[in-house]
């Protein structure tokens, strides 16, 4: 249990770190003429996300979930190649990823890295994030919960960003907004 909560401990550390490079990077966009948008959804996001490493630490201990070694090591790889999808969306995008939806008019698409291959990489990360974090100790109450809550969070988050984007730019034959799949919007979903 000990060494599980160290690993929780180690992903709020990433997350703080997340809001330091968001909060950077947000300077960043304003000092371009960006713009926030889907501002009201932001404070479910931060309390969701709190809450999935609230009950990553507090439901293992609170309901003697035992580590099941051949769930636990599995869920564990999964959370590591999140994280590896995480930083990757944030490498890619440089100062354009960010936490928050913000959109800098006039900044040629970034179609890269793990843009060539899915819209949404970074959601892809916090969904495969959300379920394997609490499953390394058997959290299954908080991996159920959290994947709910989040599907309806993003489902408003993936919503906002395309509008967004939407009018910062025309819309292309597939139906995605040409300044889509890692403009200046941020890495989608990333996890405050």
């Amino acid at each position: 249990m000990t060494l599980y909560l160290l690993l929780t401990g180690l992903v709020a550390a990433e997350r703080l770190a997340e809001l330091v490079t968001a909060r950077r990077h947000t300077a960043w966009s304003l000092a371009r003429g960006g713009r926030e948008y889907g501002r009201g959804h932001y404070p479910a996001m931060v309390a969701l996300h709190t809450a999935l490493l609230v009950g990553c630490a507090v439901e293992p201990w609170a309901a003697g979930r035992p580590f099941v070694p051949v769930v636990g090591w599995s869920a564990l790889a999964l959370a590591v190649a999140a994280q590896g999808l995480r930083w990757w969306c944030v490498a890619v995008l440089g100062p354009r990823w960010n936490t928050r939806v913000l959109v800098v008019p006039g900044l040629p698409l970034v179609g890269g890295g793990p843009y060539r291959l899915l819209r949404h990489p970074n959601y892809v990360a916090v969904v495969v994030e959300g379920v394997a974090l609490p499953m390394v100790h058997c959290a299954w109450v908080t991996a159920l919960g959290f994947t709910v809550l989040n599907l309806a969070l993003l489902r408003v988050r993936v919503r906002c960003e395309d509008a967004a984007l939407a009018q910062a730019g025309p819309v292309g034959a597939d139906g995605v907004p040409a300044a889509g799949r890692g403009s200046s919007v941020p890495a989608a979903g990333a996890a405050p």
